[in-house]
């Protein structure tokens, strides 16, 4: 699968997807409107497929990413974000000597630099997750760092 970008001047960025017997088509406008188009033949006009908003583009894309369901299990998931910055899934082992604690006193940006963004806890999805916010056996972590903070939060996890 080739995927290549380009500039729209004035418009946005258009990211054009190579899926073998057809091609997909996303423009990102500048305005935050996301457009998804196919194109059936190189040499056919591309086709409106759906058009939506930058909230409803970004929910959409946290559904495919696996945020809100995830249909296997590992123990870590890695997704690397621009920039080789990492975006994990980590699951509260039992023993952890980070439940029972809030992300305020278990400290883990300072001590690991990894940025904890949404905590799962059965069918909940606790997103942006306060100081307050005590962890639980059993949670998903949800963090984003380099991969030495990642290493370094996996150490911290097991203790």
């Amino acid at each position: 699968m080739t995927i290549s970008e380009s500039d729209l001047p004035g418009v946005g960025k258009k990211f054009e997807i190579d899926l073998g017997d057809e091609e997909m088509i996303v423009v990102i406008h500048n305005t935050g409107k996301r457009e998804v188009f196919r194109r059936s033949d190189p040499d056919a006009d591309s086709e409106k497929v759906f058009a939506f908003g930058d909230d409803l583009a970004r929910k959409i894309g946290s559904i495919i990413e696996g945020a809100y369901f995830q249909p296997v299990e590992p123990d870590t998931q890695e997704t690397t974000l621009p920039g080789g910055i990492l975006l994990e899934w980590y699951e509260l082992p039992p023993g952890s000597p980070l439940v029972g604690e809030t992300l305020e006193s278990a400290d883990i940006g300072n001590r690991t630099g990894l940025a904890v963004v949404a905590i799962q806890r059965g069918e909940e999805v606790i997103d942006s997750p306060g100081a307050e916010t005590t962890l639980g056996e059993g949670d998903t972590v949800i963090g984003v760092g380099t991969p030495e903070n990642c290493e370094a939060f996996e150490e911290l996890l097991t203790g």
